[in-house]
Formats: structure tokens, C-alpha cells, sequence
């Protein structure tokens, strides 16, 4: 049809010119398009960023403020008690010194409403500097204006570091002082802080800078910033702090021009100060030099070619340019993905796996065929997703069984709408099971030093007015002797006696647990020690039918006090056994991960209920009949003096499996 078209040398050279207009002001416009959908998908990306951002940022901070308001609870409620002691009279220098090594405690000191040190767990009673240093920061308390002083982070008073102080008020306007060790605090701090989180965004490519600012200047930002515009002298920042949630503009930094966006961050209700994160604008600028290149070429193309070759090639551009736009899209939110620390997963409209980040792959240690189009009950267990998608919170805090170990997971949730406007769900998963057992294991070693000195003092009441009943029983069966049903009175004699001997051996146990030993540490080899319990325990194992089996997969030593945790296994095997009705399996098995030995004592017995699980390591609790109720709570305690931790998990009729992290022990040396 092209052959039959007579077009006159002007029309042709009229066509091609307006052609050429006509493509010019369309690359142009479409020039002007890009940028604006460039920008609409940093803007998105960025809000993203900066809303996960957000969500960690807000993790860091609870996780920080709760560490720290259980270290100072901890302090408190141990001068609560030796407030008590002391209004009591039964304090002493030897008193402090017990409860300080017991409770961890770097110092303990009582001063009197003129700031003279009345007690201390250290020699430091003729340090006049010490009064001086008390009448300082205690006057408050010594002029009866405060009762309590939480002085927190401080750095000790002769160099040694950084400690955690607070102080109690007397009733005479005197004070009790205590402080520990804050080392461990500041670097829970250093590992989990904005620094690090900041950092960390860096690293990927496309981010120039990452910060947090208020109105007094940096509180946190990526190492290469070193000043950024205040907020009071930016009216688009101070907007932003008062005014609105998140905006963008392009900002100079360092002189070059860089996509900023900002998001204000609020905790409970507050304005904390507002994120700020630069974006590299490198991949934008090579969009636009790509366009202006094919705007000459397909200038050159449209003179040797004609129209009809002009709008093929402008067709093709144009798809090209989208596609790029696409392509830099998809591989930026890829990255980010990737190479985020968090456990990401997107899912699809159906709740079916769409993509999952590599560190949940290596998190629930499975590959990508394993669960891409799965559910996502495939990985978590169906009270998480019912919790997810239908308790009405965007963050739920669950229990999940992952790799057989039960896990504690806080899970956030949020959507997006794709290009053919489905609904996608986008879950970043954070496990916090060590923080769980951790506060667990502050809770116990609490409970357990409390109910320690009341078993102690129960105890001493006891076992004196008992020793005179027994050595009266004793005196009466030799010197007297009744006329009447005298062998009914030896009968009723001999059992008060006894009964008299076994009140006894109880109050020892208490005794023991008020009284620990000190711990003796020795190398020895682990499995010697099981080898040991083995034979010890062979002959009611096979009198029950019941199989013990050892799995050494950590065959080397460790330096612990070998006669406290033989006691710790004995008590545990014990508890197994008695669990076990007949024909059961009790297995153990070590293991080595980074220094901690990790043994897990199993058993397939009755279990436990899930009303006593949390009570078992409470002294005095058992659910058996002629049990006492101090031999886990003896467990907890041997090894709270191990630095360790415990953990027990069970469901009835299917056994019990208690878990022991313990570290080798030898940088005690």
C-alpha cells in the first residue's frame, strides 16, 4: 500500500519535521513522566524504608528501656529488703557482704542522715571521701525531700568503670546505696542501637546517609555524616517536626544533590526527633542521559527512515524506558530485601509464599522451593496466622515450634497493592526468645533468693523448739515408763521421734538451698560424668524397662563444680523416671554452639500440665506426694551460679525436655 502513496518532497520534509516535533515533545513529556514516577516510587520506597525504620527503632528502644527498668527493680527491691533488715537490727558488714555476692551486687553501703557510713560489704568505712561523695548526690534523701534517688549510669567513683546506682531512704532520713556492674547494659546497648541500625542501612547501595535528629542537634546517625541542617533553622524540617508525618525534597549534602526523605518518629505519643535518609540519585540521572541519547538517535532515524520507522523505534523507547524503571525498582527493593538482618516475608492476595529474604531461609532452614507458593502455615503454626490476619493488630507477640524448639516471635505486618492492584502482605519477623528466657531467668533467680532467706529463717525457728522435742521424747522412753499401755506408749514415742528425724532432714534440705556451697570449679570431661550417672542409675532403669540413652556430640571438658551439677542431672533424671510409667525412653544429649555447652534431657513420660509449667521452679511446688519441692528450685539455683540458663518445655502425654546453656567455664580461670 506504501508503493501506491504519492507524497510530494515538501509533505515528506513537512511530515518528517512535524513527526520529529511531534516525538521531541513527546520524549520530552515522557522525560518529564519518568522523573515524576521515578520520584512517586523513591517516595514509596523510601516511606517504606523509613516505616520499617521506624518499627525497629521502636524494638531497640523497648528493648533497651526494659532491660533497664529490670536492672533497677532488681536494685530496689534488694534495698527494700535490707531496708527491712536494718530497721530490724540484723544488718551487718558480713549481711551485705552475702547478700552483694548472692544478688551480684559491686557495692552495698548505709549511710546515717549525716552522711557517715554505717555498713558496707567493702573495707571503705574510714574513706573520707566516701562521705563527702554521699553528701553529695544523697542530700535529697538526707533532707527528707526524696525517698528514693535512681542516680542510673554513672561512672565509678574511683575509676573503675561504668556502674548503675540507686538509693532507698531510711526512716531515720538515712540511705541505702547500691549499685552493680553496668558493663553488660552498655553493651546490650552498643549491640542493639541506632548506630548500628544506621549502619547498617548504608551498607546497601543507593543509601547515602541515614539520621536521626531532634531539635538539639544528632542523636544518631550513618558514620559519614558529620552536620546536617538544624530543624529550628529549616522551615521545611521544623514543618515536618510539628506538622506532618514524612515528606521528601532534594537536599545538598556534602555538595551533592541527593533524594532526602524524612519521617517524623513518635514513641507512646511523643516526637522523639525525625529520620532522615539519603538517597543516591545516580540511577535517576542515568534514566535521563539514556533519554536524551535516544532522543538525537531517533532524531538521525526519522530523516533516513520516515515516520513510519520514527513511531516503531519511539514505541520500543518508551517500553524500554519503563522497563528500566521497573528493572531499577525491582532490583532496589530486592536489595533491600536481601539484605536486610530481619526475617522478611511478602505474601500473595491467598496468604501463599511470594518471596522470603535469605536469613529466614536460613532461619527456618528450608529452601526457596520448599515454600514459595506454600502457606505460610507452612513455616508457622495456624494460632500465628489466625492471630495475624484476624486479632485487628498489625504486631502480635507468638509462640511457634521452628526446627522442633519452641521460639518466641514478634511479628509485624504490613500491605501493599501491586501493579494489577492484589493485595500483598509484607511480614518481618524478629526472634526474641533469648530475651524471653533471659527475663524468665531474672524472674526465678529473684523468686528463688527471696524464698531462700524465708526458708532460712523458717528453718532456724524450726529446728530448735524440734531438737528439744526430740531430745524430750529421747529423756521420757529412758526414765519413764507407764503403768498402763506402756507398749502403746513406746509405740507413739518411737514414731514422734521419727516423724521428729524427718522434719529434720527437711529443714537440711532448706538449709541448703538458703546455704549454697561455693562452687569448686575442676576440669573434667563431660561425658565421664554421664558414664557415671549411667551406672548409678541402671538398675531401677531396668527394673521400669526404661532406656537411657547419651548422644555425645560435645565430647570434651568443661570446667564447672562436678559434684553440684551431678546433682543437677540427678534431680532430672529422677524427675524423668518418676514421670515414666513403664517401657519409656530417657535421652540426653550435648552439644557445643559458640562456646555454650548446650544438654537437653528428655524424657516421654505423663509431662506437664501448662497450669504448672511456669510453677515447677518455685520452691516448695511439686505434684508429688511424698515430694518436698526444692529439688528444681536447687536445679535453678546450681545453675544461676554456672551463669546458665535453664528452660523447660513439655506437653502432657508426650514427655518433658528440659535445656541447659551453659559456657565451658573457662575464662573463670
Amino acid at each position: 500500500m506504501l508503493k501506491n502513496i504519492l507524497i510530494q518532497p515538501k509533505s515528506l520534509l513537512f511530515i518528517f519535521i512535524t513527526v520529529l516535533i511531534l516525538v521531541v515533545i513527546t520524549v520530552l513529556n515522557e522525560q518529564s513522566q519518568s522523573r515524576k514516577e521515578v520520584l512517586t516510587v523513591l517516595e514509596s520506597q523510601s516511606h517504606s524504608l523509613l516505616e520499617t525504620i521506624l518499627v525497629s527503632s521502636q524494638e531497640v528502644l523497648y528493648a533497651s528501656n526494659e532491660v533497664e527498668k529490670e536492672i533497677r527493680n532488681r536494685l530496689l527491691n534488694n534495698a527494700s529488703i535490707i531496708k527491712t533488715l536494718f530497721q530490724e537490727n540484723k544488718i551487718s558488714d558480713r549481711l551485705l557482704k552475702d547478700i552483694a555476692e548472692n544478688n551480684g551486687l559491686n557495692s552495698i553501703n548505709v549511710f546515717d542522715k549525716n552522711a557517715t557510713l554505717l555498713y558496707s560489704n567493702i573495707e571503705s568505712k574510714n574513706d573520707s571521701n566516701l562521705d563527702l561523695y554521699a553528701s553529695k548526690f544523697l542530700r535529697p534523701i538526707f533532707e527528707g525531700i526524696e525517698d528514693t534517688i535512681i542516680v542510673g549510669l554513672r561512672e565509678a567513683r574511683l575509676g573503675e568503670g561504668i556502674r548503675y546506682i540507686v538509693a532507698l531512704a531510711t526512716d531515720y532520713n538515712g540511705a541505702i546505696v547500691l549499685n552493680l556492674n553496668a558493663e553488660q547494659l552498655l553493651e546490650f546497648r552498643k549491640r542493639v542501637g541506632f548506630g548500628i541500625l544506621l549502619n547498617k542501612l548504608t551498607e546497601n547501595a543507593g543509601v547515602i546517609y541515614t539520621a536521626l535528629q531532634d531539635t538539639n542537634g544528632i542523636i544518631a546517625a550513618s558514620s559519614n555524616v558529620n552536620m546536617l541542617d538544624q530543624i529550628l533553622s529549616s522551615s521545611f524540617l521544623e514543618r515536618l517536626y510539628k506538622d506532618k508525618l514524612f515528606d521528601w525534597r532534594f537536599y545538598d549534602f556534602d555538595g551533592t544533590e541527593v533524594f532526602e526523605a524524612v519521617h517524623r518518629f513518635e514513641l507512646e505519643g511523643e516526637t522523639v526527633g525525625l529520620f532522615r535518609i539519603g538517597l543516591s540519585l545516580d540511577p535517576l540521572n542515568q534514566v535521563y542521559d539514556k533519554i536524551t541519547k535516544r532522543i538525537i538517535i531517533f532524531g538521525v532515524l526519522l530523516l533516513i527512515l520516515g515516520t513510519f520507522l520514527l513511531s516503531i523505534v519511539f514505541t520500543r523507547q518508551n517500553f524500554n524506558v519503563l522497563k528500566k524503571q521497573y528493572d531499577y525498582i525491582e532490583s532496589f527493593a530486592n536489595k533491600l530485601i536481601k539484605n536486610a538482618n530481619d526475617l522478611i516475608i511478602v505474601l500473595d492476595e491467598k496468604k501463599f509464599i511470594k518471596e522470603i529474604n535469605p536469613a529466614a531461609l536460613k532461619y527456618f532452614a528450608k529452601t526457596e522451593p520448599d515454600v514459595i507458593s506454600k502457606s505460610i502455615s507452612e513455616i508457622l503454626n495456624n494460632d500465628s496466622e489466625k492471630k495475624l490476619f484476624e486479632g485487628g493488630s498489625n504486631i502480635i507477640e507468638t509462640e511457634s515450634e521452628i526446627n522442633g524448639e519452641y521460639k518466641n516471635l514478634i511479628i509485624s505486618r504490613s500491605e501493599f497493592k501491586d501493579l494489577e492492584d492484589r493485595i500483598n502482605y509484607v511480614l518481618i519477623i524478629r526472634d526474641v526468645t533469648q530475651l524471653k528466657e533471659l527475663e524468665e531467668q531474672i524472674l526465678r533467680s529473684k523468686q528463688l533468693s527471696a524464698m531462700g532467706h524465708l526458708a532460712s529463717g523458717v528453718a532456724h525457728e524450726i529446728r530448735n523448739p524440734l531438737n528439744s522435742i526430740g531430745t524430750i521424747i529421747q529423756q521420757l522412753r529412758r526414765d519413764f515408763e507407764p503403768k498402763e499401755d506402756a507398749e502403746d506408749y513406746k509405740k507413739f514415742t518411737s514414731v514422734i521421734y521419727k516423724e521428729v528425724q524427718r522434719i529434720n532432714k527437711t529443714i537440711e534440705s532448706f538449709l541448703k538451698l538458703a546455704r549454697p556451697q561455693p562452687v569448686v570449679r575442676k576440669d573434667f570431661r563431660l561425658s565421664s560424668l554421664f558414664d557415671e550417672l549411667s551406672i548409678q542409675y541402671s538398675q531401677i532403669l531396668k527394673e521400669k524397662s526404661i532406656r537411657l540413652e547419651v548422644k555425645n556430640e560435645f565430647n570434651g571438658s568443661v570446667y564447672w563444680d562436678k559434684d553440684q551439677m551431678r546433682q543437677v542431672f540427678i534431680n532430672l533424671i529422677s524427675n524423668a523416671i518418676d514421670s515414666i510409667v513403664q517401657n519409656g525412653t530417657i535421652r540426653i544429649t550435648t552439644s557445643l554452639i559458640n562456646d555454650i555447652v548446650h544438654i537437653t534431657i528428655e524424657d516421654n513420660g505423663k509431662g506437664i500440665s501448662k497450669e504448672d509449667i511456669d510453677k515447677i521452679f518455685n520452691l516448695y511446688f511439686t505434684t508429688k506426694a511424698e515430694g518436698t519441692g526444692i529439688g528444681l528450685a536447687i536445679v535453678q539455683r546450681i545453675i544461676n551460679e554456672h551463669n546458665g540458663i535453664i528452660t523447660v518445655a513439655s506437653k502432657p502425654g508426650e514427655g518433658t525436655k528440659f535445656t541447659i546453656k551453659i559456657k565451658q567455664g573457662y575464662e573463670s580461670k
